[in-house]
């Protein structure tokens, strides 16, 4: 990293639908980007995302098609995490599994050099949890990105109870350069936006499993009533309803409160494998992709 702290090279762990969107935004604002991810099919799957989703926005009008080939560019798929060791950033964006991040974060401190930035895009877990296993914990922060990353201007910046306040400042900082708007929030389980939506989205599961409603009923009510662009169905289905699933027990494991009890439609439909758009059914049903 610069001496002024000033982050060029970001490395992103994750190949997802996360990640993936995270490398695009960054790359476009100019960042050569390391993509890691341990599954070699979900990273050839990744990156065939990546160039999708920027040639969509090409096609759209919303980029230049120079641009969209030097961002392309930028992003360079490796394989192993030593490769990262070097970056200024490293962004965490694996799968929702506390067992899974801490496991990361042990071997990321075996490798990186102390000035490192390590921010986890965690929707739930606290940062100071997380920050726990790492030898550096000043240096972990969260960057909590949404989906879809590109078109979502929203980023919550968490400060856990170690974050070194210049960490915080220079990840404000990168959000911006990237054309997002951070904003800081407590390190408190759900963070802002998880505590106010998902409680509105396990309601609007209970309306659809007490037969009160068809979803496209409830959708179009939370659509016409709150002006939300899409429904909390049609979102839990973008979402993926085993993310939902997940950030709901991790809700109510940490803040054992009720309202966070995910409903009994949404267990059954994790384990018969309705996920949303990634599965290709969900409360919608969705061409293959």
């Amino acid at each position: 990293m610069s001496p002024l702290g000033e982050i060029r090279t970001v490395a992103i762990i994750g190949a997802g639908t996360m990640g993936v969107g995270i490398a695009q935004v960054v790359a476009l604002a100019g960042h050569p980007v390391l993509l890691h991810d341990l599954t070699p099919a979900l990273m050839a799957r990744g990156l065939e995302r990546l160039r999708e989703g920027l040639n969509r926005m090409a096609a759209q009008g919303r980029a230049d098609s120079h641009l969209i080939e030097m961002a392309v560019g930028r992003v360079r798929p490796v394989d192993t995490l030593a490769a990262l060791v070097g970056s200024d950033l490293i962004i965490e964006a694996i799968t929702e599994d506390l067992g899974a991040k801490h496991a990361l974060l042990r071997q990321l401190g075996q490798i990186l050099a102390p000035q490192t930035i390590v921010a986890s895009n965690t929707s739930s877990f606290s940062i100071g949890g997380l920050a726990s296993v790492y030898p550096w914990p000043g240096q972990v922060v969260g960057l909590h990105f949404f989906n879809p990353v590109p078109a979502m201007e929203l980023v919550e910046v968490v400060r856990g109870p170690l974050t070194a306040p210049t960490v915080v400042s220079v990840a404000s900082e990168f959000v911006a350069r990237l054309g997002k708007t951070p904003v800081e929030v407590p390190d408190t389980p759900g963070f802002l936006a998880n505590r106010i939506l998902f409680p509105l989205l396990n309601e609007a599961i209970a309306c659809v499993e007490a037969g009160l409603a068809t979803p496209e009923q409830i959708d179009r009510v939370a659509r016409l009533a709150f002006r939300h662009p899409v429904g909390p169905l049609e979102l839990a289905d973008r979402i993926g309803l085993d993310v939902c699933l997940q950030i709901l027990e991790a809700l109510e494991r940490g803040l054992h409160e009720p309202k966070f009890h995910p409903r009994e439609l949404l267990r059954q439909m994790v384990a018969q494998g309705h996920l949303g758009r990634k599965s290709g059914e969900g409360f919608y049903r969705y061409p293959a992709q």
